[in-house]
């Protein structure tokens, strides 16, 4: 069954909300929510953002992300990337991130596209490296209980795609 995106419904606030099982995988999506995610949280995300998709296999919603920044015919900044457990490791992700990449640069005419990830979130660092992003800042944060991390940004620039 092939994979399918279209921009987020109202429909698929509640399905997201239920994606991050724990603190750290909110904490990674979406840093100032509190735990668990509400529908009122992820819709003033949404509200603030641009493009907002959901991925579908089989009209299940099973993965969600956004713009938190975007200038046309400058960057986009990819954010709110999550998966659904059950959707995990069978390309999924890579789904996503290759449409988010494609609307950047058809929509808004992106010369690079950025993603930013906390240090301790090895899967998603080792997963932008495999999709070319490179990494080219990092950023001194605090995390939830007030310990320092660190959030390292990637990138990925038109001509390298």
């Amino acid at each position: 069954m092939p994979l399918t995106h279209r921009p987020v419904d109202e429909k698929d606030i509640q399905i997201i909300c239920g994606f991050p099982q724990s603190e750290d995988e909110l904490f990674f999506l979406f840093p100032k929510a509190e735990f668990p995610l509400s529908s009122s949280q992820l819709r003033d995300a949404i509200a603030q953002r641009s493009d907002s998709s959901v991925v579908e296999l089989g009209g299940e919603v099973i993965a969600f992300a956004n713009f938190y920044r975007w200038e046309s015919g400058g960057r986009c900044s990819i954010g709110n990337v999550i998966v659904s457990p059950a959707a995990r490791g069978r390309g999924v992700g890579r789904y996503l991130i290759e449409q988010m990449i494609a609307l950047a640069f058809s929509k808004h005419q992106a010369a690079e596209i950025i993603v930013s990830c906390f240090n301790q979130n090895i899967a998603g660092l080792l997963f932008y490296q495999k999709l070319g992003f490179q990494p080219y800042a990092i950023e001194e944060r605090q995390g939830r209980k007030g310990n320092r991390i660190a959030l390292i940004h990637l990138r990925l620039s038109r001509n390298a795609t």
